[in-house]
């Protein structure tokens, strides 16, 4: 039996991971993409180095031979999911950011049975299907037919492959299964990240890369709240309750976002957001909730984050 207590834990990660929506959104056409990204890794690696730069130094027997892979994982997550997601607030509303970044256990659990050979489940089957439909009805805002018409928003297909790209971090933490895990983990992620977004950080133009009044905000909440205070939440409550119990929680963050969204940035939402958003969700759900096999052999259930 879980402690009630404990599950406060994934429940204000994703109260921290829904304001970093809004923070996306809030940055767009405030400051570039490269830029936020970088001084929001440049912070939270200041903020980490306080407890895990001298853990970190004394196991840097175990961390350098893993090297390479941090810099893999550093760069899907913290360089190509987060500026992702910096250009899709560009043309993208929060809420539907927010729906796409909650396909993540669903997309994990494909890419898994793709990557991994694990056994393809009932729900991932039923609730990829449902969950297509409805990213169909929510980007198409209600009427499917406007996107043969139309096409969509750059931003919607954009935040899908960010969703997409960390699907890919999460399986990779698992095939890889490295043997530094928690805080050095991802310390050393984070080193490798600013590193890697540094070229593209010195390629934007001087006015989209800052600091002012504006700007700074953004970047202690993305670098502090959501880079550091959020993991450790997660990872808490990954560690007290399992990957599976949190992962339900990011059924949660399209609502959380959306409510965040209507009181900072008067941004509506309409039935079609909460119809497709809602069949999008239920999918996932069923992905989660339904793991009997499609044949012989366990269901998967992948980790979703570290």
């Amino acid at each position: 039996m879980k402690s009630k207590p404990a599950y406060f834990y994934p429940f204000f990660a994703i109260v921290l991971w829904s304001g970093n929506v809004i923070v996306s959104r809030m940055s767009a056409h405030t400051i570039g993409p490269e830029a936020i990204t970088f001084y929001r890794l440049l912070l939270a690696i200041l903020l980490m180095s306080t407890f895990v730069a001298v853990p970190a130094w004394r196991n840097r027997s175990v961390i350098w031979p893993h090297i390479g892979q941090f810099a893999i994982l550093g760069f899907l997550a913290m360089c190509l999911f987060q500026s992702l997601s910096y250009l899709a607030a560009e043309t993208s509303t929060a809420t539907n950011m927010a729906v796409f970044t909650a396909l993540t256990p669903l997309l994990t659990v494909a890419l898994s049975a793709a990557l991994l050979k694990d056994t393809p489940t009932v729900g991932m089957v039923g609730g990829g299907i449902l969950s297509l439909g409805g990213l169909i009805y929510l980007v198409s805002a209600g009427d499917p037919e406007a996107l043969v018409r139309n096409g969509v928003h750059l931003g919607d297909p954009l935040m899908f492959l960010a969703a997409l790209v960390y699907a890919l971090y999460g399986v990779l933490l698992k095939r890889w299964s490295l043997p530094v895990a928690g805080w050095q983990s991802t310390y050393m992620q984070a080193i490798c990240a600013v590193v890697i977004m540094f070229p593209a950080f010195l390629a934007t133009p001087a006015p989209m890369r800052s600091l002012n009044a504006e700007t700074l905000p953004l970047i202690a909440y993305a670098g502090g709240l959501a880079s550091v205070v959020l993991p450790f939440l997660w990872v808490r409550g990954v560690h007290i309750l399992g990957p599976n119990r949190c992962a339900i929680f990011m059924n949660l963050l399209p609502v959380f976002t959306a409510l965040g969204a209507i009181a900072l940035l008067r941004e509506p939402v309409r039935a079609y957001h909460i119809i497709g958003g809602g069949i999008a969700l239920a999918g996932v759900a069923c992905a989660e909730l339904f793991r009997r096999p499609l044949r012989g052999g366990p269901p998967a259930i992948p980790d979703i984050v570290e």
